[in-house]
C-alpha cells in the first residue's frame, strides 16, 4: 500500500499545526514518527485517517484521495489504534476485539469474524485472556487487545498513536518488535508515533522526524538519528553511537557531566546516607 501526503496544512483556531507536510510511504514496513511534544504528530495521523480534514493539501491511499472514502470503506483498508490511557470497556476481551470487525460485517458477527478475532489474539499471545473483562487488564495486556482490535480490521495500513505509552521497558520492546514482525508477516504498512528514540531506532525501517509542524528529516534510522538533528529538533546535546548496526542515543548535559567528571557521584550517595542515618543516631 502507498500513503502519499501532498502538502497538507492544518490549524487549530487559526494556529498553524501542520505546515506543507509532504511524505510518500510505500510498502510493508515499520515507520516511526518522532519529535517533541506539540509538533503535530497526532494531528498528522488524524489527517491521514480522516478524523481531521486538512485546510489544504491532500492525502492519497493507493492514489485515491482519502476524501473519496466513506469512513466504513476507509476502516477496511486502514486500522487505527488511538493513544491509550484510562480507556476501558465493561466487555470481555473477545467482544472488545470483535468491535474491530464492524466495518466488514456490521453488528452481526459471524463464525468467520470469531475465527479472525481468535487468530489475532493468538498471534499476539493473549488468547488466554479471551474471556477476561477488558477493564481488568494490565496496561501491557490492554495495549495488546487494542492492537488486536486494529488488526482484525484486516487493514493494509495500521496507524498507532503512541502504542507504547505507559508501558515498562520490557513491554515497550515487546510491542514494538511485534509491530515490526506484523509488517513483515502480514504485509502491513505500520505507522506509529513514538517518544522513545532508541526503541524506535532499533526496530523501525523508516523514521520521520517532525519539528514545528513540518518534516525535518526522513529516512533510515541512521540518516535521521544524528547528533545534529537531535540538537536542532530537541534542543539537547547527545552522542549517537552504533549498537548492533543501529544508532543509539546517549543524552549529554555538559554542565552536569563536567560536575560528575570533577567530583564523581559519590558525594550524592554520601548526602543521602547522612540524611537517612541522622534520625536513627538521635533515636539512640
Amino acid at each position: 500500500m502507498r500513503v502519499n501526503i501532498d502538502g497538507i496544512c492544518f490549524s487549530y483556531s487559526s494556529v498553524p499545526v501542520l505546515k506543507d507536510v509532504r511524505l510518500d510511504i510505500q510498502g510493508a514496513q515499520l515507520v516511526s514518527i518522532i519529535g517533541p511534544n506539540g509538533v503535530g504528530k497526532s494531528t498528522l495521523i488524524h489527517c491521514i485517517n480522516k478524523i481531521l480534514e486538512p485546510s489544504s493539501g491532500s492525502v492519497y491511499i493507493d492514489d485515491i484521495d482519502v476524501k473519496k472514502y466513506t469512513l466504513k470503506e476507509l476502516a477496511k483498508v486502514m486500522g487505527y489504534v488511538p493513544y491509550s490511557s484510562s480507556d476501558a470497556f465493561p466487555l470481555t476481551v473477545v467482544d472488545t476485539v470483535l468491535m474491530g470487525r464492524h466495518p466488514h460485517s456490521g453488528w452481526k458477527s459471524t463464525e468467520k469474524d470469531l475465527e479472525i478475532v481468535y487468530d489475532a489474539l493468538k498471534s499476539l499471545g493473549i488468547h488466554h485472556l479471551a474471556m477476561r473483562p477488558f477493564d481488568e487488564l494490565s496496561a501491557g495486556q490492554h495495549q495488546k487487545v487494542m492492537l488486536a482490535r486494529g488488526l482484525v480490521q484486516e487493514p493494509k495500513t495500521l496507524l498507532l498513536d503512541e502504542p507504547t505509552a505507559n508501558l515498562d521497558i520490557k513491554h515497550q520492546m515487546e510491542v514494538t518488535r511485534m509491530l515490526r514482525d506484523l509488517s513483515r508477516n502480514k504485509g502491513i504498512t505500520v505507522i506509529m508515533i513514538s517518544h522513545d528514540l532508541n526503541i524506535a531506532a532499533k526496530y523501525s525501517d523508516t523514521m520521520i522526524m517532525m519539528h514545528e509542524g513540518s518534516i525535518f528529516s526522513t529516512g533510515s534510522p541512521e540518516e535521521v538519528m544524528t547528533e545534529a538533528n537531535i540538537k536542532a529538533v530537541y534542543g539537547v546535546d547527545s552522542r549517537v553511537i552504533q549498537d548492533e548496526g543501529r544508532p543509539h542515543l546517549i543524552v549529554r548535559d555538559k554542565e552536569f557531566d563536567a560536575e560528575v567528571s570533577e567530583h564523581g557521584d559519590y558525594s550524592m550517595v554520601s548526602t543521602v546516607k547522612a540524611v537517612d542515618e541522622g534520625p536513627r543516631a538521635e533515636a539512640h
